[in-house]
């Protein structure tokens, strides 16, 4: 974990502070706002907590990994302006790709739920952080420093990048005009938590939302959001919340009756089974008539 994100961990409780109070005024006055609730954020700073600590232990492998990758760059970048500038975009198509698999692999999906599980839309819940994505997210970074970047460098556009996306989980801030075209905002990523079936797995951006847009996973913000996942979990355990997904995708592997059911329920889509019983988010836009890509 970037030094980056322990700095900034007073300036996320001052913000949640401001938001807090925000929210007691504009759910009184807009019912459909959810606002906060106390079991609900305690949950998600319980997870972040635990997620930071995690990380710092298995930051220590990632950047080994990185170093020895940068072994076999293909060419030298430096640490130039140059540099960041083409890094800004090289990270964020990484992370574009780690999200979007994160929802469409079932194994990365169980890894990734519980930034989900919320039923709210609050800054706490961008602290809702897996403690597993810390083993299951670093490969989709690997091909940074082959490229040429810097292992450091990597790892703080990383944190740049989770800087970001912390202001994203917010219902007070609306549409942002022009700059929606470009950048990922509130807006786009209230819809990336949405359980509506138009929203489902749409919007995978980090800062910029030109990757969904040229990959065809961008979808507005029309109707109002429905948060969490699309069977919300009747818990605030961490425990629970942390490893829901998994407990479930084992039961299916250890259930099937074959070694091709096994592997699609490991890395089919969420949703998937071999008869056909469950319905992926692609089925269910397939049926009511969405775009599918």
């Amino acid at each position: 974990m970037s030094v980056l994100i322990l700095y900034a961990i007073p300036a996320f409780l001052v913000l949640m502070v401001v938001e807090i109070l925000w929210a007691r005024r504009a759910v009184a006055e807009q019912a459909p706002l959810r606002g906060y609730e106390l079991r609900d954020t305690a949950t998600s700073l319980t997870m972040g907590i635990v997620n930071v600590v995690i990380s710092g232990f298995t930051k220590v492998a990632t950047y080994a990994i990185l170093v020895w990758l940068y072994q076999y760059r293909v060419v030298t970048l430096g640490t130039g302006v140059l540099a960041w500038v083409l890094l800004f975009f090289a990270e964020d198509f990484c992370y574009y790709w780690f999200h979007r698999t994160s929802h469409e692999v079932r194994l990365f999906w169980a890894a990734h739920v519980n930034h989900h599980s919320s039923q709210h839309y609050n800054l706490s819940t961008a602290l809702r952080q897996s403690w597993t994505t810390p083993f299951t997210g670093p490969i989709f970074w690997w091909p940074l420093p082959l490229l040429g970047f810097a292992p450091w460098m990597v790892l703080t556009q990383q944190a740049i990048s989770l800087l970001y996306q912390f202001w994203l989980h917010t219902e007070a801030i609306g549409r942002l005009g022009p700059l929606e075209t470009v950048f990922n905002t509130p807006s786009h990523h209230r819809v990336h938590h949405g359980t509506n079936v138009e929203y489902l797995d749409r919007n995978h951006a980090g800062i910029l939302i030109i990757w969904d847009r040229l990959f065809g996973t961008f979808e507005p913000e029309r109707a109002r959001v429905d948060y969490g996942i699309t069977t919300n979990l009747t818990t605030f355990h961490p425990l629970r919340v942390a490893f829901h997904e998994w407990h479930a995708l084992l039961r299916d592997v250890r259930h099937a009756r074959r070694l091709r059911d096994a592997l699609g329920y490991m890395f089919g889509p969420p949703g998937w089974s071999p008869d056909g019983s469950r319905k992926t988010s692609r089925q269910q836009r397939e049926e009511a008539g969405l775009a599918v890509h």
